[in-house]
């Protein structure tokens, strides 16, 4: 259960992000907190996964799970650090000056979210890990958590335009017109 508790202080650590670049606190300390909050959750689900008995299921679940974790990790990555600009979003000292509102953000306005809850889903059976199979809820209640706040308290003061963004786009769920927005959004990087 310890790791359990790393995990969900690795997800505090990861919410006093949005402190840090709204205060504009400078000398590393946004690229700090996103690594020591993201180092915590990291070693939580290592831990999880190599220290809990394992949960007896048929070899095609794994197999499936190695796909879903291939597909959600790209996912999760490119929604996070290639989608958004990498230098502004988490390195730079204060707020990006951009809101995003193509490629993955135009499906839904916290895409991540969706990735890691399938992230979270496929480790499960990759790992056969009966005490992820405890966290993998809790972690995936703290993202849900975490984005709320940031939709309602921290990206209306960071972002121009994110109340319009916010009537747009729907926050976890893709509906027609988003995924309409979206596959017009891919057209138009093609050209």
């Amino acid at each position: 259960m310890i790791y359990i508790a790393v995990g969900i202080f690795g997800f505090i650590v990861i919410h006093l992000f949005d402190i840090v670049s709204l205060k504009k606190i400078p000398s590393g300390a946004k690229p700090g907190v996103w690594t020591v909050g993201s180092g915590l959750l990291g070693y939580s689900l290592i831990m999880l996964c190599i220290k809990s008995n394992t949960l007896p299921l048929p070899i095609w679940l794994t197999w499936l799970g190695w796909g879903l974790l291939t597909l959600s990790l790209f996912l999760l990555i490119y929604s996070l650090f290639i989608n958004l600009p990498f230098r502004k979003t988490y390195m730079a000292t204060g707020v990006s000056d951009k809101l995003v509102t193509t490629g993955l953000y135009a499906l839904v306005r916290h895409p991540g979210v969706i990735w890691f809850i399938l992230f979270m889903l496929s480790l499960i059976l990759v790992s056969k890990s009966n005490l992820l199979l405890i966290a993998a809820p809790i972690f995936i209640l703290l993202d849900i958590v975490l984005v709320i706040v940031q939709d309602k308290f921290f990206f209306i003061k960071m972002f121009d335009g994110y109340k319009s963004y916010q009537q747009e786009t729907p926050m976890l769920v893709p509906n027609r017109r988003s995924i309409n927005a979206f596959m017009n959004s891919l057209k138009q990087s093609r050209a």
